[in-house]
């Protein structure tokens, strides 16, 4: 079962992290989408009909760059904060196969989609909203990662579309005030500014499908509780009581396995018993320091 996913926190989130995280996201995408948009340039350049080719370099592009943000996310719900441009590339070489498949069939079938009926690429855009991280973090396999995510979504389907919907509108306004000045300086300026585009909105889109699975997750109590003091989408990300685990979470522990500390509630340290009083545990009504209540039976003070 999933939790309820609120837009508004969802937004408030991905905003968080990008300015607290821009140090390590915007040069990593400067570094993915520069390669791509020069190959994509040049190949568009060469010939239009290449451009086929170009598009399948940007979706490569853009799930390896997802791929990364959601290992940053990760690395944030475990307390780890330093995360370099070069961990975050390393992290993803593992699942990197799976990933470029997954955002390929994507891009794919949300293309068809909205160039045919519109309606039935926005019903796959909602309900493939987590597959990246889905792939990163549980690895089911391409194919499986597809039908995971639609199970986590299920429920949620106007909020995570909501959250679509911001971040799109975003990436469009950015994408037509840079490509207007692109133009304005020819072929270089357009590559230059499709790079700039990218670089700016990619982030969002990756922090904004990073955060919806963990927020469907149910927090931190998804891929692991953030450590003390840390911060990232674990703040205010679970809604009501802490979200119970069914098993080993890839990425991180359940918060209520802690080692070395009991499952029941927690205790307050023992206190010295003071004369008189019983040292078995906690009653059910104790009796306030200056009135006997001690064993059974026992005389109060002369």
């Amino acid at each position: 079962m999933t939790n309820q996913v609120n837009t508004g926190r969802v937004v408030r989130e991905v905003f968080d992290i990008y300015r607290d995280q821009a140090g390590v996201l915007l040069p990593a995408a400067l570094v993915v989408f520069a390669v791509e948009g020069l190959i994509r340039g040049l190949l568009t350049a060469v010939s239009p009909f290449l451009a086929i080719l170009g598009f399948i370099v940007s979706l490569t592009a853009v799930g390896l760059y997802r791929g990364m943000v959601v290992q940053l996310v990760a690395d944030l719900q475990d307390g780890r904060r330093d995360s370099s441009v070069g961990d975050l590339f390393r992290s993803v070489v593992p699942v990197l196969v799976p990933l470029i498949l997954a955002s390929l069939l994507f891009g794919l079938g949300v293309g068809i989609g909205l160039v045919l009926l519109i309606v039935p690429g926005l019903i796959l855009a909602t309900i493939w909203a987590v597959v990246s991280p889905v792939v990163v973090l549980e690895q089911p396999g391409v194919i499986a990662a597809f039908e995971r995510s639609r199970k986590l979504v299920r429920g949620n389907a106007g909020p995570v579309f909501g959250v679509i919907v911001v971040f799109v509108l975003i990436f469009i306004v950015v994408a037509l005030i840079l490509s207007a000045i692109g133009a304005a300086l020819g072929p270089v300026g357009t590559i230059v500014a499709g790079i700039i585009s990218s670089v700016l909105t990619a982030p969002l889109l990756g922090l904004a499908g990073t955060v919806l699975y963990f927020e469907l997750r149910g927090g931190p109590a998804g891929v692991g509780a953030p450590g003390p003091g840390s911060a990232g989408v674990g703040a205010g990300a679970g809604t009501g009581g802490p979200a119970v685990s069914a098993g080993a979470q890839p990425g991180g522990t359940s918060p209520a396995a802690t080692p070395g500390q009991p499952v029941e509630s927690p205790r307050s340290p023992a206190q010295p018993s003071a004369p008189g009083q019983s040292a078995s545990g906690p009653q059910s009504s104790a009796a306030p320091p200056d009135r006997p209540g001690g064993e059974p039976g026992s005389e109060p003070p002369a």
